[in-house]
């Protein structure tokens, strides 16, 4: 009974600890965001990336760098319930010494899925901004693309692969029952793993970034709370659906007044 009540009360402490890390680390993104918005604050670099493509090599890391972040502060929020249930989990598995280090491995793996994504969308942004099809804020400066763009994400959300990576986002246990894998490898795994079904769950909606303005940071944060709405709340994927329809409805709009 000691060992059960000295358990419990190391898990409460490592979801602490592990739920103020996830805090700190999307407060420190949405800040880095915030500056970003901030144009007047932008140094001549980043300036100059957001407005002239080809980039050189600096501005095209600067330009990745600003996809991380933003996928991190984005993403991240949604994803803590599977974090925190993981580092539960694991140490159950580890009832002495560290098991930190796997939660952050598996974090690790979740994030590495998203700076694939932001590698894909910074070279996006570069062929966008080469044909003229982006504004200095990264916005479509064509109504067409914005309303392909709606109509695609709209289009998948009711597609099942958007079902099925939804569900193991929506329920982190049925995920860990499926995917569960001991060490470190394994939890890098499984950090891969979950991050690909997210990235199959949201990858489309992260597209409508370039409808909206990529540096609009009321847009930015409108996705991320229909993000965290459909994975976390009751009836979510239904909310998702809905909002694909309105998607589909905005982006037949757009397209025809084009």
């Amino acid at each position: 009974m000691a060992n059960t009540t000295s358990l419990k009360r190391v898990q409460r402490r490592d979801r602490v600890i592990v739920l103020l890390s996830l805090c700190a680390v999307t407060v420190l993104a949405w800040r880095y965001l915030v500056d970003m918005a901030d144009m007047e604050d932008l140094s001549g670099a980043m300036a100059a990336a957001m407005r002239v493509a080809p980039w050189d090599l600096t501005s095209f890391a600067l330009m990745f760098e600003m996809w991380v972040v933003m996928m991190v502060g984005m993403m991240l929020p949604s994803a803590a319930p599977m974090i925190l249930l993981f580092a539960t989990i694991n140490r159950n598995n580890r009832p002495r010494g560290s098991a930190y280090a796997a939660t952050a491995t598996f974090v690790l793996g979740y994030v590495v899925v998203w700076m694939g994504f932001s590698l894909l969308a910074t070279l996006a942004q570069g062929g966008l901004q080469s044909a003229a099809l982006l504004s200095p804020m990264l916005e479509s400066t064509s109504s067409q693309l914005g309303g392909l763009l709606c109509i695609a994400a709209g289009a998948y959300q009711w597609t099942p692969l958007k079902h099925i990576c939804l569900k193991y986002c929506r329920s982190p246990l049925q995920f860990v029952l499926f995917h569960w894998r001991e060490g470190t490898r394994g939890a890098l795994r499984m950090g891969l793993e979950h991050g690909a079904y997210c990235l199959g769950c949201c990858g489309f909606l992260m597209g409508l970034l370039f409808a909206g303005g990529v540096m609009n940071l009321l847009w930015v944060a409108a996705i991320a709370l229909f993000v965290l709405v459909e994975k976390l709340a009751p009836g979510g994927e239904w909310l998702g659906r809905t909002g694909g329809g309105a998607m589909i409805a905005a982006g037949v709009y757009m397209v025809s007044g084009a």
